[in-house]
């Protein structure tokens, strides 16, 4: 039976035991009822069942598979390409491959702050702050907000983090005449949904959700995978009768999915 030991600050590492030891050569799938790289993913997959691995847990590379199971890169390499397009594991580039935690759902309808979602699932929140500035309304930015070009606006990008794994891109153009300290906030201690609802409480909100594939920019900050696509929001918020935000929430599609619940009155 193969097993898996969590070693604590180093991963952890897969025996394959005496009955993988006793199977000829790597990829000998004779008198098998599964090939090698099945056995490799139900490994993983029984421990993080068991609890042996946890979500942040990193697991055995390819080169560290290839050993302990006696198999062929190539085998090792689709066992962990499966896990990832089930869910099971991510992988970064340079890093190696983690458990994936619990794919997390986002409330479409509903206004709440990523920092209370992050927490109320019991884990950690973190923001990374790119950007924070004051700017003018380029003639691009004024029909965002369906202002005069040379408004005053601010533009930020935030990076919000889930358990250290990337999970939300927020940028945004805010009216500086509606929230005018927005651009003097310290969003790692406040998220801009927060302060936005104090300074501009909503009056209207409008969403618009799609699935895209990830610019170069975007990949780098979330931690993408190749060829892994994203889910997009595009989030506008009125207040006191005027445009005050424009804002796209970008979200790792294998990492994040949206929900929505109603009831309808007669």
């Amino acid at each position: 039976m193969d097993s898996i030991t969590r070693t604590p600050g180093r991963g952890s590492s897969i025996s394959n035991g005496s009955a993988l030891a006793r199977r000829g050569g790597p990829d000998d799938e004779e008198g098998r009822a599964a090939p090698r790289y099945a056995a490799i993913k139900q490994s993983i997959c029984d421990a993080v069942r068991d609890g042996l691995l946890k979500p942040g847990d990193r697991v055995p590379s390819e080169a560290e598979l290839v050993q302990q199971f006696d198999v062929s890169r190539m085998t090792a390499n689709r066992a962990l390409r499966e896990l990832q397009a089930a869910g099971v594991l991510v992988r970064r580039a340079g890093s190696g491959s983690f458990i994936a935690e619990p794919k997390p759902i986002g409330q479409m309808i509903e206004i709440r702050n990523i920092a209370e979602e992050i927490r109320a699932r019991g884990h950690v929140y973190r923001a990374r702050v790119v950007e924070n500035e004051e700017i003018r309304a380029s003639a691009e930015t004024a029909a965002l907000l369906e202002v005069p070009v040379g408004t005053k606006l601010f533009h930020s990008i935030i990076v919000h983090h889930e358990a250290e794994f990337p999970i939300q891109l927020e940028e945004r153009y805010v009216l500086a005449s509606a929230a005018p300290d927005y651009g003097k906030m310290d969003f790692t201690q406040m998220t801009p949904n927060e302060y936005l609802t104090r300074t501009a409480p909503l009056e209207r909100v409008e969403h618009r959700v799609r699935a895209e594939s990830a610019d170069a920019r975007t990949h780098s900050m979330l931690g993408l995978s190749d060829g892994e696509p994203v889910l997009r929001m595009t989030r506008r918020t009125w207040s006191h009768s005027r445009l005050v935000s424009h804002a796209w929430l970008t979200h790792p599609g294998s990492r994040f999915e949206l929900s929505a619940a109603f009831s309808i009155d007669d």
